[in-house]
């Protein structure tokens, strides 16, 4: 009997830490899909309270939905450009934000003669509730929303991209279906999802291992694991020229994100790592120097004058 105790007992402790790890890793799996993600109102006001709204108040728009590639509807806003012209980037917003998240870029490509694209991404704003696949389904939301770009306004228009965060890694992620773009932008995009969350896990006091059984709930919840998502592989063998811009100080995403990004991609690409700035903060940390930056790319680019 003492021997069956010894053998038994340690079974149901085993059974038990399978079980506990198995719900804390559905749980995590659930948590990272299903991020709580801001109405437009709230987005709204967060941008009010940080800039100068009125410049997008008072621009012509135009809101559409574009059926991607799985039928999934997402909605869209052209907001036209008062001098007009054959220029357009479509601007892709961060993780549990919406299109508001983008018009703070939108004031320099106006400037820069661009009429601009946001959209929600899969999952956000008004679009209906759905998981993030972290860059693998919203690249290919992107892709679609791209060919409708060019379908509805024209496929002689120069077209470009910009992203932040999620939307940089989106970004990154779509040039792997497309390539004839005239540039790509991405701000503090992720190479890959699982590095950054282990940043997040340690903040929580959760164990590092944990991120291997998550990503296989992941799988079994949502059909992806976390080595799917992983912009790094995407952008290798890219040849449209790509501006990567970084906080210095982001310590969510860290800046050897861009790096690793850059050292993948095969065409023109310059990176700037902007002093002071945290996750997502760069263009409103350094509104002049975001700006310098970003200009001086497109005008190189329009005037085929990249080294």
């Amino acid at each position: 009997m003492k021997i069956k105790k010894k053998i038994v007992i340690p079974a149901v402790l085993s059974a038990g830490s399978v079980a506990a790890a198995g719900g804390l890793s559905a749980y995590l799996a659930s948590f990272v899909a299903h991020g709580k993600r801001q109405t437009l109102e709230e987005a709204c006001e967060w941008q009010k309270s940080q800039y100068d709204l009125s410049f997008y108040e008072d621009l012509g728009k135009s809101d559409y939905t574009v059926d991607s590639y799985d039928g999934y509807t997402l909605h869209v806003q052209l907001c036209r450009n008062p001098a007009g012209g054959r220029k357009y980037v479509i601007i892709s917003h961060g993780y549990t934000d919406n299109r508001y998240g983008a018009v703070k870029y939108m004031r320099t490509y106006l400037e820069a003669g661009y009429h601009c694209i946001i959209y929600d991404l899969r999952g956000h704003g008004l679009n209906e509730p759905d998981y993030c696949t972290y860059s693998v389904r919203e690249a290919q939301d992107l892709y679609t929303l791209i060919q409708d770009t060019r379908a509805r306004y024209g496929l002689d228009i120069l077209l470009g991209l910009h992203g932040e965060s999620l939307g940089g890694a989106t970004t990154c992620a779509v040039l792997k279906y497309e390539q004839n773009l005239a540039f790509a932008v991405s701000d503090c995009g992720f190479a890959d999802i699982s590095n950054v969350l282990k940043v997040a896990m340690k903040r929580m006091h959760v164990p590092g291992f944990m991120l291997y059984p998550t990503s296989g709930m992941s799988r079994l919840l949502y059909g992806f694991t976390y080595r799917e998502m992983q912009p790094v592989k995407a952008i290798e063998g890219n040849r449209v020229p790509v501006l990567f811009l970084h906080g210095e100080e982001d310590h969510f995403i860290v800046p050897d994100n861009s790096r690793r990004l850059q050292e993948k991609t095969a065409g023109y690409s310059e990176l700037h790592l902007i002093p002071g700035a945290g996750h997502a903060k760069s263009v409103l940390t350094e509104p002049q120097l975001y700006d310098t930056y970003v200009k001086n790319f497109l005008s190189r680019v329009e005037n085929g004058t990249l080294a």
